[in-house]
């Protein structure tokens, strides 16, 4: 039963994470979209750490080396849902999505080495904006600001131990996806208006190598380091653009008229090198406290695709986390709490965009990133799965300089489904 259960929940995952719209936020318009973080929801619950992170029973996104500590059989599957305040200087607006996040396997290889594989978003674009400039009362133009689409990740992970405590991996992913991007402009007393479209194909590879060491130092603690890195890598973009005059109907329906330019494009966007290095120390099965550093390059493009103009730049970014979990009696047989891991973490980041929102390119605003988390590991009865709960609150952006400042409440769950006889075929003596 359980692995219909799951069979299910990948086939339908695979169709969802595809079609899905992940973001609300005008943000997503740089680059390739609003970058996912490669994290599980326990991972996220503890502010985003793991690179330096052990566990036999979940799996960890962040560092390819953790594959090797896989003692069972461990399928995950997450989703979430976020709730969007958007504010300025004179308004506000809201919105929301809700989206699968990921679906992963996870394999122990012999006792020291172990593999996954599985699928997640990899960005997303989701934006709509309505700019419009005025003469005292009187209305001069008005434009209108849209996106959709977003990228996807197919990936392979591998690590094993070279010695005792520590081990190494790899990971190759296949990035693809589908980007649109919408202009309209009307100008007062002129009756036609103009509309640029742009539909861009993604496609590339990408490459993640880690490490991971752990010692154990007096009274049972462990400390662990950890290390990965994600190499540049170029993304073809392949797609077209047109320029045309339109009218609008009494209902708002667009009616196109004369076709000014329609061409193909064709470039790449140069997803940049990426490192994270972590600490952590806890016991096994009771508590951990980690601590990651993130460091990244700018992303670069070429051919006009998404190229940095006056309004905007892009720049290096960089994130701290630190969380940690505690659980209070793994083994508890008189109280299920004692058996739930509780989570909580803190996470700073800088997002890698330089923003003007009066658009003149004297007054670029680094957008920023800051985010509360706190999580629940609920064990299932029998079993050595769990479900996880996480809520996160955060901020991103500004209202000063004329740009949008973002208010943000997401909640996730994810279930993690572990089996040493799945696998296993069944004997009837």
């Amino acid at each position: 039963m359980i692995k219909r259960f799951i069979l299910g929940i990948l086939t339908l995952g695979t169709t969802t994470i595809v079609a899905q719209r992940n973001s609300a936020s005008p943000y997503s318009y740089f680059g390739i979209g609003e970058n996912f973080e490669q994290l599980t929801v326990e991972q996220s619950s503890m502010g985003g750490i793991g690179v330096a992170m052990k566990d036999h029973f979940h799996l960890n996104f962040t560092n390819p080396a953790a594959n090797a500590d896989l003692k069972v059989a461990t399928y995950a599957v997450g989703g979430s849902f976020s709730y969007l305040t958007l504010k300025e200087s004179n308004g506000s607006a809201s919105g929301k999505s809700t989206s699968l996040r990921y679906i992963a396997l996870g394999l122990p290889v012999g006792k020291k080495m172990g593999i996954t594989v599985g699928l997640q978003p990899y960005s997303s674009v989701g934006y709509a904006l309505l700019n419009s400039s005025y003469s005292g009362e009187e209305l001069l133009e008005i434009s209108r600001f849209s996106g959709s689409g977003g990228t996807n990740r197919l990936y392979a992970g591998f690590g094993a131990y070279i010695f005792k405590g520590f081990s190494v991996g790899a990971e190759a992913s296949f990035i693809f996806g589908n980007l649109e991007n919408n202009i309209f402009n009307q100008k007062n007393n002129v009756s036609l208006g103009t509309k640029y479209e742009e539909e861009v194909n993604i496609r590339g590879g990408q490459f993640k190598f880690g490490a991971q060491y752990e010692t154990e130092l007096k009274n049972k603690l462990k400390f662990n380091t950890g290390a990965s890195v994600v190499m540049e890598s170029d993304l073809s973009a392949t797609g077209s653009e047109r320029l045309y005059s339109l009218t609008l109907g009494s209902s708002g329906i667009e009616q196109g008229r004369d076709t000014l330019y329609a061409r193909s494009i064709s470039g790449n966007i140069t997803m940049p090198y990426k490192a994270s290095v972590g600490v952590g120390l806890g016991k096994t099965d009771k508590w951990y406290v980690g601590i990651n550093q993130e460091f990244r390059e700018a992303i670069s493009t070429s051919n006009g695709i998404n190229t940095a103009a006056d309004g905007y730049q892009y720049e290096s970014g960089r994130k701290f986390s630190i969380g940690g979990f505690y659980i209070p009696k793994i083994n508890s047989i008189s109280s299920y709490w004692d058996r739930v891991t509780y989570r909580a973490g803190v996470r700073v980041e800088k997002l890698g965009v330089l923003v003007d929102g009066l658009g003149t390119g004297q007054n670029l605003t680094s957008i920023d990133d800051f985010g509360i988390n706190i999580g629940f590991g609920l064990p299932l009865p029998k079993l050595l799965s769990n479900v996880n709960l996480g809520f996160e609150y955060g901020q991103r952006g500004t209202i000063s300089n004329n740009l949008v400042k973002e208010n943000y409440f997401n909640v996730k769950l994810s279930l993690s489904l572990n089996s040493i006889n799945w696998f296993v075929k069944r004997k009837i003596d």
